[in-house]
């Protein structure tokens, strides 16, 4: 029978622990690299962490995520380096640097674990769980180490939260009032590639990146304000651990890293159709609401230019001399019925309507505005 969290075993409470402080970490992370558009700069940095991964277990012999986090981490800050700095030296741009670096170091991570699956050891099995990820893998002190990560970045995100907003919107005004941009910019791509690491476990090498950005861009689509995406993304991030391992569960013995980043993806779409700063939904609506207003305005002034050459400005008037010709009388009626709310006419019976005093005085109003304008 499928079961959601009737009942929560000690493997499940781990996991969905881990998965909940990789979504927040992922939010807090994603924010910055969505906002310095470095979005796809997380797929170069999971993909490059590959090799760190298995050079760590083959120098090591062990398969324990805190032994291996380390080798990531390295590799995934060289890959994170080598794609600024073959943008900085050569001609070619960022989308081809990071192409570039991506294919070199994912191809070779996969040689080298086509090399540790051959080893002789037993620990090897299971490595190339990182490809995809493996949340039922996680164990206590991996929660742990994620719970200690999420503290230490949310540490550094309040420490440095006015400097890294600043060189994130403006890297150029922050080096003029004397701020170390090159430390701060290096700080916060650690803090990135932090972030992407600890999730290849779970959500794995190919997926990842997905699992950074989409909070964030989420987020983006309900405020224009940066604290407050912080907050929602990594609000979304949480949300999507949550639901991921939930329906993983019920689904006995689904994926659930998949399942994580298809909820998160889920957030995303639903905050492109309705979100309220940028949805597509409230975006319409808005512009609807801006053109009714205009036109109102537009049939205000036809108004009152018939009402003014007549000697009582606030004689009822025929509607079909109001003006607005163009218009269907569904569309027309809506107009007259918008005006009236306001206080600028008023309704006489069914084919009568009369200019307000209110009404004259915005008529006026607004044709100072143009004629200053």
């Amino acid at each position: 029978m499928p079961r959601i969290f009737a009942v929560i075993d000690h493997t499940t409470a781990v996991v969905l622990a881990g998965c909940v402080l990789i979504g927040a970490t992922s939010g807090t992370a994603g924010a910055y690299a969505l906002l310095r558009r470095q979005a796809l700069l997380a797929d170069a940095v999971s993909h490059a962490a590959l090799p760190g991964i298995v050079l760590a277990f083959l120098l090591t012999g062990e398969r324990s995520f805190s032994v291996l986090l380390p080798g990531a981490l390295a590799a995934g800050v060289t890959g994170a380096v080598l794609v600024q700095h073959t943008v900085r030296w050569t001609r070619l741009e960022q989308d081809g640097a990071l192409a570039l670096v991506l294919s070199v170091m994912f191809g070779t991570g996969i040689v080298l674990l086509t090399v540790a699956q051959k080893a002789p050891q037993a620990s090897q099995a299971g490595l190339s769980s990182f490809l995809f990820g493996q949340a039922a893998a996680m164990l206590s002190g991996d929660v742990v180490g994620l719970f200690a990560l999420a503290a230490l970045l949310l540490f550094a995100v309040a420490a440095l939260w006015k400097e890294w907003k600043l060189i994130s919107f403006d890297a150029e005004f922050a080096a003029s009032l004397t701020l170390p941009v090159t430390w701060l910019d290096a700080a916060l791509m650690i803090a990135i590639v932090a972030a992407v690491v600890v999730g290849l476990q779970t959500v794995g090498v190919v997926l990842m990146s997905a699992l950074l950005v989409a909070p964030a861009a989420a987020a983006r689509q309900w405020t224009s304000r940066f604290g407050t995406m912080m907050l929602l993304s990594v609000a979304f991030g949480t949300l999507a651990g949550l639901v991921g391992v939930g329906a993983s569960n019920a689904m006995e013995k689904g994926p659930t890293g998949p399942a994580v980043v298809l909820a998160a993806s889920g957030l995303v779409v639903v905050s492109l159709l309705f979100g309220r700063e940028r949805g597509v939904v409230w975006v319409r609506l808005r512009r609807r609401t801006k053109r009714r207003g205009v036109m109102a305005e537009q049939l205000l002034s036809a108004l009152a230019q018939i009402a003014i050459q007549h000697d009582d400005p606030f004689e009822p008037r025929e509607r079909g001399l109001i003006g607005a010709d163009q218009l269907g009388a569904e569309e027309y009626d809506d107009l007259l019925a918008l005006l009236e709310r306001r206080g600028w006419i008023r309704c006489v019976d069914r084919y009568h309507w009369a200019l307000t005093p209110e009404g004259l005085d915005a008529a006026r109003r607004l044709g100072h505005q143009r004629g200053s304008a």
